[in-house]
């Protein structure tokens, strides 16, 4: 049985095209993300991302640091095809820290699947979708540009728009709506908060959105306040879904039980890999609340097994916003471009992630490396 020999991690700082500006916080220049490299004694790598964002998550260090002291012990000398055991270990070994747990799994996934000549949908369950609808998101503060990027995007075949509010003015908010909806007609248009309003002043504020008939609303005020989230989502017709409130199944559990939202954004980077965001749309399909494929601010590689999770997963029913990889980022770090097709992501076929990673360019980019 082929045993991980070595392992590596790095802190890599991805430049960004623009600003993209959130209710919760902002990101400009660069985006620092951790990168974790398996290998076996036959030569394979896997790798893993972890795409932390320090005013949602955690910071990169702390996820590096996981990998590094605190995971490395239980990974090295060891089997991938050990995931759910080492996994486990994880879980006990760090509390928090979902995204570093989350880019372990997926090189373990990642090198398993390469070993099995899988691809890794098929390892989560086999897949239930070949495609997924891809949404971008409509973030700058700088509207022109965003414009821009709106119609590069109906160019290619994109047919979802999320535009992100509450990190300006209402008027602002409300302007865009404008002139989206009057110029890009056929468009399925989205509206996230980010956690932008304060609950006294949400509910006016919702009922003029509601007027541009968005397919929902996400997560309108903080992550904490389940009372305004439960309050919100029995006032409104539009219906409203639970991001930063929802992390893992057990947020789900409660969440629900709470009626605190009618849909869910999962993110492996806050469930703690595939297997556990596969979880969350478990329990949202056990009571009727659909799902949708959120990220952060990811690479191609942490898009891939974004990807393979919602191919195998039925609930996951609302499409993604995996766009950064070709709309956001300066330079991605995979050897091919992350594949789309007339607006839709497309499932790897290929075993693993399905999509080799660029060394060169990673470690190019990193500013801390641990082997």
């Amino acid at each position: 049985m082929s045993l991980i020999t070595h392992m590596s991690v790095y802190i890599a700082t991805l430049g960004v095209q623009t600003p993209r500006h959130h209710g919760v916080g902002s990101v400009e220049g660069g985006i620092d993300n951790v990168f974790v490299q398996l290998k076996d004694t036959d030569g394979r790598s896997g790798w893993g991302e972890a795409s932390p964002w320090p005013v949602f998550t955690g910071t990169a260090e702390a996820a590096a640091g996981a990998l590094d002291k605190h995971f490395r012990p239980f990974v090295v000398g060891h089997p991938a095809a050990d995931v759910a055991k080492i996994m486990a270990k994880a879980v006990k070994a760090v509390a928090g820290s979902p995204e570093a747990k989350a880019a372990l799994e997926m090189a373990l996934y990642d090198l398993y699947g390469q070993q099995c000549g899988l691809p890794v949908s098929e390892l989560l369950g086999g897949r239930v979708r070949d495609e997924i609808p891809l949404s971008i998101s409509i973030a700058d503060p700088d509207f022109g540009r965003d414009r821009e990027l709106a119609q590069r995007a109906t160019d290619d075949g994109i047919r979802i728009f999320k535009i992100k509010t509450g990190f300006a003015t209402h008027e602002f908010d409300i302007m865009r709506l404008e002139e989206l909806r009057r110029d890009f007609p056929e468009v399925d248009i989205r509206v996230d908060y980010n956690q932008g309003l304060v609950a006294h002043e949400a509910l006016p504020r919702l009922r003029d959105i509601a007027t541009f008939s968005p397919t929902f609303i996400e997560q309108p005020v903080p992550a904490d306040n389940w009372q305004a989230m439960a309050a919100i989502t029995a006032a409104m017709d539009i219906p409203i879904m639970a991001d930063e409130s929802v992390f893992n199944a057990v947020d789900a559990y409660r969440a629900a039980n709470a009626r605190i939202a009618d849909l869910f954004s999962i993110k492996i980077m806050k469930s703690g890999g595939m297997r556990a965001a596969q979880d969350v749309a478990a329990v949202g399909k056990a009571v009727g609340i659909g799902c949708y494929g959120g990220d952060m601010f990811e690479s191609g590689l942490a898009h891939l097994a974004g990807t393979h999770m919602i191919a195998a997963t039925e609930n996951i029913s609302l499409g993604c916003e995996f766009y950064q990889a070709r709309y956001y980022l300066t330079e991605d770090i995979l050897d091919a471009p992350f594949a789309c097709d007339n607006g839709k992501v497309q499932v790897p076929t290929a075993s693993g992630l399905g999509v080799a990673v660029n060394e060169k360019k990673i470690r190019a980019k990193a500013t801390v490396i641990r082997e």
